[in-house]
């Protein structure tokens, strides 16, 4: 059975702590598999990087983002079953060290709940203010992830990478979850598969078609290290697609897309609500888990 996952109320001045507990406890309460938050910094007002890399509009909403791992920590205390997760943290916002630390941190607030999606991100601006040169993110990426689970692997922690060193030390808390939670990696382009076959647990596309995900799959998976198991597949769909002059799915069309998913054998589909046109209130977003509850039905 494919699991069904929801993004949390996390973007636009209309999200409140109200909304967004209403939701995640109704979702639950449904049977929705898991809780999914993204990352956005800020809305620059002159853009030289395209929104989504396909786009020269970005949407007016991302003027106001809760932030990823805060949000995750509310939402694993006002649930108790789900799987939270990220689609996805940009890893050039972050240091090793410390996006270690908050993450272990919700895993065990979780209970061991927590699913980590990385991403190499788009937008020149944010990694900027982040003062991280934006044509050094995939390399920066590449010393980022084993840094990353060096920290949550045994004590004494120590790395020494072309962007990052850690000196030996003990850093906790250690993940819930052994040996750590699983990664997924949103990562469409060469180099990214290549990192995403060598140290993810799965892959998270990020629309695209199906056919073309299980192709990308079983070559993903024949690069796989030896002994490694083959990927999970964590199939993000957009109520709104990204580009501007596509339609919004209907809950119908996106259920059909759900259905075919899970009789393909796609472990996970995460239903992507935010900018979804038909949520522009506190209220719209509360009634949105029973709304989509075809879409839920048609996993099987």
């Amino acid at each position: 059975m494919t699991v069904v996952g929801l993004s949390v109320p996390q973007i636009g001045a209309h999200v409140t702590a109200d909304v967004v507990e209403g939701f995640v406890r109704r979702a639950e309460e449904l049977g929705y598999g898991s809780l999914w938050v993204q990352e956005r910094l800020l809305r620059p007002l002159h853009p030289r990087s395209k929104y989504a890399g396909v786009s020269d509009e970005i949407p007016a909403d991302y003027a106001c983002a809760l932030g990823p791992t805060e949000l995750l920590a509310a939402v694993a205390a006002w649930t108790s079953t789900v799987r939270l997760g990220t689609s996805v943290l940009v890893a050039g916002y972050h240091r090793p060290v410390e996006l270690a630390k908050r993450l272990a941190t919700i895993d065990v607030l979780s209970g061991g709940r927590l699913t980590v999606g990385l991403g190499i991100g788009w937008s020149a601006e944010e990694h900027e203010v982040c003062e991280v040169d934006p044509s050094t993110r995939g390399a920066r990426c590449d010393d980022f992830i084993p840094a990353l689970l060096a920290c949550w692997g045994p004590d004494p922690v120590q790395h020494t990478g072309p962007f990052f060193t850690i000196p030996e030390a003990q850093i906790g808390p250690k993940p819930v979850q052994d040996p750590r939670p699983p990664l997924i990696f949103g990562m469409p382009s060469r180099p990214g598969l290549r990192r995403t076959a060598r140290w993810a647990d799965g892959w998270n596309p990020a629309g695209g078609r199906l056919d073309t995900i299980l192709e990308t799959k079983a070559r993903l998976d024949a690069a796989r290290p030896d002994g490694a198991a083959q990927l999970t597949v964590h199939r993000r769909l957009f109520l709104q697609p990204p580009v501007p002059t596509l339609r919004p799915r209907t809950v119908e069309a996106m259920a059909e897309e759900v259905a075919a998913s899970s009789r393909a054998g796609v472990d996970e589909v995460i239903v992507e609500l935010s900018l979804w046109e038909e949520l522009r209130s506190g209220d719209d977003w509360l009634a949105a888990p029973d709304r989509l509850l075809p879409v839920l039905e048609a996993a099987g």
